[in-house]
């Protein structure tokens, strides 16, 4: 069972949403190259409001994910992208329902 992740909250510079929601598309195939990352989601919550969601197995896991590569892209385009810089947020997940 996944026992960390991480809770990130972005917010889009004006004009730059579908620049937003399409890198977070594209930072899905950054993900899925991390055995460590249980749970990927990134979603939206309104016009300009961005969220990803993670999950990992261990501590170890959850810090190779946050020094990796979307993280890179993040600090890489975050001027360009977004209005204020990221929130990350560690969380410790008390429940989880994953296929098998």
């Amino acid at each position: 069972m996944p026992a960390y992740g991480f809770f990130v909250e972005f917010e889009a510079r004006e004009g730059k949403e579908d620049d937003v929601a399409r890198f977070l598309v594209d930072a899905e195939k950054l993900v899925d190259a991390e055995p460590g990352t249980l749970a990927w989601f990134a979603f939206r919550l309104g016009p300009s409001s961005f969220r990803i969601f993670d999950a990992f197995e261990t501590e170890d896991d959850r810090e190779v994910h946050l020094q990796g590569k979307v993280r890179e892209e993040i600090e890489a385009r975050g001027d360009e992208l977004f209005a204020t810089p990221p929130v990350i947020t560690p969380v410790d997940l008390l429940a989880t329902k994953l296929p098998a």
